[in-house]
């Protein structure tokens, strides 16, 4: 079982695989999920690559209803990224660049509806919509924190009064 990676006050992440064959099972999904209930942000990630330099970054997020994804792009030309919903429900948005949203899409398991690719530059984030919800994310790598994203200035910072009553407004779309 993979342990925390602490941060003071604020594990981001469980450690990341090793070995040569990962396997997604009911145990790991069990333990990301029990994180990200026990977790002050509401949410845990499972880096599934090796190293954060290797040059796909695969990652399983745990979420809980309640975590704020403050809404980002990511810049660099070579920036895709990949969400698909392997248990529960999302609210995906798209962001104009004044901070209105443009497309608010629910993406769920076991749906046709359950994956969303998306070029470089785009603002978008997403609010859970079922507690134990599992996406998985592919982005080209390796991870960069200084450069991998740029946060939006007209949403509130993750932690600041303002981001509670944003998160609501957000799940209003859904």
């Amino acid at each position: 079982m993979s342990k925390l990676n602490a941060s003071p006050g604020k594990p981001l992440a469980l450690e990341n695989f090793s070995g040569d064959l990962f396997v997604m099972d009911d145990a790991l999904i069990a333990h990301g999920c029990q994180a990200a209930r026990e977790s002050a942000r509401k949410r845990i990630i499972f880096p599934v690559q090796r190293s954060q330099d290797d040059a796909v970054q695969r990652l399983i997020n745990f979420l809980q209803p309640g975590t704020y994804i403050r809404p980002h792009q990511h810049p660099g030309h070579h920036a895709t990224e990949t969400i698909l919903v392997h248990k529960g429900r999302i609210g995906f948005m798209l962001f104009r660049d004044d901070g209105s949203v443009s497309d608010a899409i629910t993406l769920s398991a076991n749906s046709a509806t359950c994956m969303a690719d998306m070029v470089p530059g785009l603002w978008h984030s997403f609010v859970v919509l079922e507690p134990d919800t599992v996406i998985i994310e592919f982005k080209k790598g390796p991870y960069d924190p200084e450069t991998d994203k740029n946060f939006a200035k007209w949403a509130p910072e993750e932690g600041s009064p303002a981001a509670a009553a944003y998160l609501q407004k957000l799940t209003h779309e859904f």
